[in-house]
């Protein structure tokens, strides 16, 4: 599938995570903004050092009245690993059956891991900000997706 555009309704999507429980995107709708952060896979330098920003900065999110859910294709008992190893306060969402990752077109079919790809879905449910890198190597540092969110807010 296409990525969806900036002003579209954002793909919904229930994922199982970390805290055990099922998240989708349309639970916070009307109460908070949802950047969903697609990353290759967990215990990779990248993936690593972009989940561990993202725990450190999370009462930032917060304050910008944002909810971020990593997604990757990782298992939820990985995922856990990832976690624990880490120290991440925040959880990680586990798109298994890649069906978020085709959902919102960054999905390498290929390589059958996503694209490291961000998201900004608004409290009314539409996206309001993409960004989707060019290379796997690369990733937006939070000062730049806190940019992106109060932009768009």
């Amino acid at each position: 599938m296409a990525e969806p555009n900036v002003g579209d309704q954002a793909p919904d999507f229930s994922l199982k995570s970390t805290s055990g429980e099922m998240v989708s995107v349309s639970q916070w709708k009307g109460q908070k903004n949802v950047l969903i952060a697609f990353f290759p896979l967990a215990f990779t330098g990248v993936c690593t050092a972009e989940n561990c920003a993202f725990s450190e900065d999370y009462s930032k999110f917060e304050d910008k009245d944002t909810v971020v859910l990593p997604v990757s294709v990782d298992s939820t008992p990985t995922l856990n690993q990832f976690r624990a190893k880490h120290g991440m306060k925040h959880h990680l969402l586990s798109d298994f059956k890649r069906e978020a990752g085709r959902a919102y077109g960054v999905l390498d079919e290929e390589k059958f891991f996503t694209k490291r790809a961000y998201f900004l879905v608004g409290k009314d449910g539409k996206l309001r900000w993409k960004h989707v890198e060019a290379e796997l190597g690369h990733s937006r540092p939070n000062a730049e997706l806190l940019e992106a969110i109060a932009k768009a807010s």
